[in-house]
């Protein structure tokens, strides 16, 4: 069950940040997936670290960390993406 919820969370995340970024992002939706769950796993990273790991009540804090990381890691990956495979793409559409 705690790998469904990785993957429902990073789903989530991973649409959030692609929604707040500025822009169209061309990474898969798969893709994006991975980066909201790799987003989730830094967020609680920072969280912890930053001694907010865990509250009583709704963890907010540790979800705006989830969240921020979850942006700052599609924005980075779709750019990597784009940068390695994303012009190929391009290239045979506008054939």
């Amino acid at each position: 069950m705690g790998w469904l919820w990785a993957i429902i969370v990073g789903f989530v995340l991973g649409l959030i940040a692609k929604a707040v970024i500025p822009g169209k992002q061309h990474s898969p939706l798969w893709l994006t997936t991975f980066f909201g769950i790799l987003g989730a796993i830094v967020g609680n990273a920072v969280a912890v670290a930053a001694g907010v790991g865990e509250t009583s009540g709704i963890d907010w804090i540790r979800h705006i960390f989830q969240l921020v990381a979850a942006i700052i890691i599609v924005a980075l990956g779709d750019a990597a993406y784009m940068a390695l495979w994303g012009n190929r793409k391009l290239q045979r559409s506008a054939r």
